[in-house]
């Protein structure tokens, strides 16, 4: 009997290692046309694999509700309509926006059309090019259209997977604003540019001309762009849909070489789903040096520890696990502005453990501990806690200072000479005195 309990905790902890979760939830409404939702088999079956729930909901259905009695129903949205121009009106650019800053993350491949999605596109600082402007690449030489194009994938990205295959790309390009929140995912390939792929020997004067913008060439063009909201929700951008379909995912590279478009896929869900780059404060303590217990005030100058602890979610068991591999993280004493920044180092040894010990500024006022680690691709992590500094009491301050003996020496000498003039001037008067009452006895 043992044995089988023992077998069955197994099988369940390898289960678990196979079906990776998100750390936002399970639950994913997928917006699609019916007749398109056979073209994206691949990617599906691989989420559900993963362990996701997926409803899927056709652009102008009701239901299944996205927000029911104020509470999103689902953590995950994949709009995946990209053509469509009407949809239900539960699914506009501003409920979109709530969905988000409420923790729902979303999914959203774009069009060569005027959409309301390409008008949701730049509130988020996404530049799209003139409408039916694909982009396109003559180069490589191959015998595919020049707007469906191989791109290959940086080799320092935190998102995608190390060493993974050109993926396949076919669809509308992006300039990124100054938004700091943006992450670049895939950037299009040096060559590429936006125009009207049908245009032929003219297209590149074409391009010049629409829209008044100039020329959208270059990697400064993104095909696929994160966006980590300071909430904690996360939304990716996708130039087109293709990117997920099985007929680029099957599609060659060359000869006998598969395109990564099924890794690809795989990691920008991973990431737009909060399975990868993912981290948290468990909690945060501060105390004097010698003493464990947080106080609600300080006195100037106190010499004061403050320690963090930071963990890091493993989608292949779904725990949080203790991370020490932050290298830049700071914290800041701050009372409207930071009196005191400084590093927030790992401690050795101590596995998801951050501490420091600083001394507390020479002026009292009502501080915060901060940490605010903003890093593209991971998690923020912010902190505030709010302390008191206060002067010493009235018998806090040492008797004697050894840099004050100048003033105690003159206060000891003008005492003291005040005492020895004040006695030779009564007893000169006393004196006088005598000598008066002498004389008139006589």
């Amino acid at each position: 009997m043992l044995s089988f309990y023992t077998f069955i905790l197994f099988f369940l902890s390898l289960s678990g290692l196979l079906h990776a979760k998100s750390s936002d939830g399970d639950s994913v409404l997928v917006v699609v046309e019916e007749a398109h939702k056979k073209d994206f088999t691949i990617f599906f079956d691989g989420l559900k694999e993963q362990g996701y729930d997926l409803t899927f909901r056709a652009p102008k259905d009701e239901k299944p509700v996205v927000v029911e009695h104020d509470v999103p129903a689902f953590s995950h949205i994949i709009l995946f309509a990209s053509e469509s121009k009407n949809f239900a009106k539960d699914i506009t650019p501003q409920s979109l926006v709530e969905l988000l800053s409420g923790g729902t993350n979303l999914l959203i491949a774009l069009s060569q059309k005027q959409t309301p999605l390409a008008s949701l596109a730049s509130e988020f600082s996404l530049i799209l090019p003139p409408p039916g402007t694909p982009l396109v690449s003559f180069f490589p030489e191959r015998e595919d259209p020049p707007s469906v194009i191989p791109i290959a994938a940086p080799a320092s990205s935190l998102i995608l997977s190390p060493g993974i295959a050109p993926v396949w790309f076919s669809g509308v390009a992006h300039a990124l604003g100054n938004n700091p929140l943006l992450v670049p995912i895939l950037n299009a390939p040096p060559e590429s540019f936006a125009a009207d792929s049908e245009g032929g020997a003219d297209v590149l004067v074409d391009a010049t001309e629409k829209g008044g913008e100039g020329l959208w060439a270059g990697s400064q063009l993104s095909v696929a762009t994160g966006f980590q909201a300071v909430g904690g929700g996360r939304v990716t951008w996708v130039g087109g849909v293709d990117m997920f379909s099985d007929k680029f995912a099957k599609k060659e590279i060359s000869k006998g070489v598969k395109s990564g478009n099924v890794e690809f896929g795989r990691d920008v869900a991973a990431w737009t789903f909060q399975e990868s780059l993912v981290l948290r404060i468990d909690s945060t303590t501060h105390h004097l040096v010698n003493s464990t217990t947080p106080l609600e005030q300080y006195t100037t100058n106190d010499n004061i520890v403050y320690t963090a602890e930071i963990s890091r979610f493993n989608p292949q068991t779904s725990t949080w696990q203790p991370y020490s591999g932050i290298t830049d993280m700071q914290l800041e004493f701050t009372m409207l502005d930071p009196h005191i920044r400084t590093a927030l180092p790992a401690v050795p040894g101590s596995p998801g453990k951050y501490s420091v010990t600083f001394r507390a500024p020479d002026r009292h006022g009502v501080f915060k501990f901060v940490i605010n680690h903003k890093r593209k691709g991971w998690t923020h992590l912010h902190s505030s806690t709010t302390v008191a500094v206060v002067p010493p009491r009235h018998d806090g301050y040492p008797r004697f200072l050894s840099a004050a003996w100048p003033y105690y020496a003159g206060a000891i000498s003008t005492s003291v000479g005040f005492f020895l003039f004040s006695a030779a001037w009564l007893a000169g008067e006393s004196r006088e005195s005598k000598k008066g009452k002498g004389g008139k006895a006589q």
